[in-house]
């Protein structure tokens, strides 16, 4: 069950994280912390990131590095087409290097503290 509940929660995570990246947001409250954006990028694909490693982990029992290495490129590759589609297919929104940066860096930075602090066995 568990397992099974794992996997939703990182797909329907994915597709509202790609729904929230396109759609109109300059209603939405801004943060008023110094580089708050950079900070939810960061943090949403460690998330990301750990969602993915656990779903490898547990539903499809693939080993700790291999999981790791496909959820950390792939948030990465997502975190990039995300920016790219914001520029292309959006008017309200634009591509932005530094929110890419911060994706990478986020699902990077996870994916070496899974590594190096064994959290998946």
């Amino acid at each position: 069950m568990l397992k099974k509940l794992l996997l939703v929660a990182s797909i329907i995570y994915t597709l509202t994280l790609l729904t929230v990246c396109l759609i109109n947001l300059n209603n939405a409250p801004k943060i008023e912390i110094s580089h708050g954006d950079k900070i939810f990028h960061f943090l949403t694909y460690c998330v990301l990131t750990v969602l993915w490693v656990y779903t490898f982990v547990l539903n499809f029992n693939w080993p700790k590095k291999k999981s790791i290495l496909v959820a950390g490129i792939g948030a990465v590759l997502f975190g990039m087409l995300i920016e790219v589609l914001q520029g292309s297919l959006t008017s309200t929104r634009t591509f932005d290097y530094y929110d890419a940066l911060a994706n990478s860096l986020g699902a990077l930075t996870m994916s070496l503290l899974l590594i190096k602090k064994r959290i998946v066995s």
